[in-house]
């Protein structure tokens, strides 16, 4: 069944790439003519369905190569309480939670799921300092050589703090009332989609002119507003403590691991202790 799923969230994806991506082009947003007649809402309203209509070739390929390795056997996570499997454990992506992201951060961890856990552990929790700036950087570097790609990185560090700062400075006024929070998270899925399809024009037009073109016909002004975000709100070091930490939580782990075997061999030499004296006794009680 999951590999029947995920082969026609392909087909899916593979049409609307076919026919509704080549009619919404990226390019179109630093079309000389679209720049000087459009409206500021209207452009950022392109700008969002252009790289919305970009995503699905991405969709397919990764949910293809999920459902051959579900096909393979691979990918099994287990059953959730109602009993029903779940094929996920190594997919790429989670559609859904991309196209309904509030928050800088769940786009990112719902996209390129096993690439982003590879940073993470590989440069992000190893990082001694600017973890988010080592970890973008690699990415860059790990993509590939087009100046788009670092444009788009770099772009990316300044939205993913910003996004964190107000998410930590301001969220919390908004999180009592259920009418109030479900206003929020409209406002933060709009901010998202936005701030995340300003980034990434850079990545799909791969070339430094026209990326250019396109971040100067907005006045960078997603830049400034994440600097004078930045300026603004406090960001909060709760990363600077998790690094801090991780020296002395394995060494904890170390520690206890010792123990641990000091403990076992312990208990094995006690067992090979008693069981002598268990064979003692029985050859004594024979002679007698």
């Amino acid at each position: 069944i999951a590999v029947a799923q995920k082969l026609l969230i392909c087909g899916l994806s593979l049409l609307f790439h076919m026919t509704i991506t080549k009619t919404l082009p990226v390019e179109y947003n630093i079309d000389d003519n679209f720049r000087a007649t459009a409206s500021w809402p209207v452009r950022f309203f392109y700008l969002y369905v252009s790289l919305m209509a970009a995503r699905p070739k991405y969709y397919f390929a990764w949910t293809l190569a999920d459902a051959i390795n579900n096909a393979a056997g691979f990918g099994f996570r287990g059953y959730d309480k109602n009993g029903v499997t779940h094929w996920d454990l190594i997919s790429n992506l989670r559609i859904q939670q991309i196209e309904f992201s509030t928050s800088f951060k769940m786009f990112l961890d719902n996209w390129n799921i096993q690439t982003a856990l590879w940073l993470k552990r590989v440069c992000y929790e190893r990082a001694t300092f600017s973890p988010t700036i080592q970890t973008f950087i690699l990415s860059a570097i790990w993509h590939g050589v087009y100046p788009g790609y670092y444009l788009t990185f770099l772009t990316g560090v300044l939205m993913t703090l910003a996004a964190r700062a107000i998410r930590n400075n301001i969220r919390h006024y908004f999180v009592e009332s259920p009418a109030v929070k479900l206003c929020y998270d409209i406002i933060t899925w709009m901010a998202t989609q936005v701030a995340i399809s300003y980034t990434v024009v850079p990545f799909v037009l791969l070339s430094v002119k026209p990326s250019f073109t396109f971040y100067s016909s907005c006045y960078f002004c997603l830049h400034i507003a994440s600097i004078l975000v930045l300026l603004v709100f406090p960001l909060k070091r709760t990363q600077s403590k998790k690094h801090e930490s991780i020296q002395p939580v394995w060494s904890k782990k170390l520690e206890e691991e010792e123990n641990l075997l000091q403990k076992n061999s312990y208990s094995t030499t006690n067992n090979s202790f008693s069981q002598q004296q268990e064979i003692t006794c029985r050859y004594q009680a024979l002679k007698q």
